[in-house]
């Protein structure tokens, strides 16, 4: 008998599988001055897009891109994306070959 393996079932396999995307949404840093950041809905249903863009909004409005909240902020930012099956664009307003993200 082996320990630890068990037969997945067939809907958590399709779960596994990558689920397309159904909206973009890109992020933009505007600046030291707040407020930081804007959330820009490219596409996509409003009511995925719009709750995503408060809790975006929520964690990021008082943290520049230098603060450490920001890293822990932005990593749930993009788990959050994935979740939603939302394509993320981040535009930290940097030189143009880290200018923009994806994420």
């Amino acid at each position: 008998m082996a320990v630890g393996c068990r037969a997945v079932p067939d809907d958590v396999e399709e779960q596994l599988e990558p689920q397309p995307v159904i909206g973009q949404v890109r992020v933009v840093y505007l600046g030291p001055v707040a407020p930081h950041w804007e959330v820009q809905l490219d596409s996509g249903p409003a009511q995925v897009t719009e709750p995503f863009r408060d809790r975006t909004l929520a964690r990021l409005t008082l943290l520049p891109p230098h603060d450490p909240q920001f890293r822990r902020n932005r990593e749930r930012v993009v788990r959050d994306a994935e979740r939603e099956r939302l394509q993320l664009t981040w535009d930290l307003g940097l030189p143009e070959e880290e200018a923009v993200v994806e994420a």
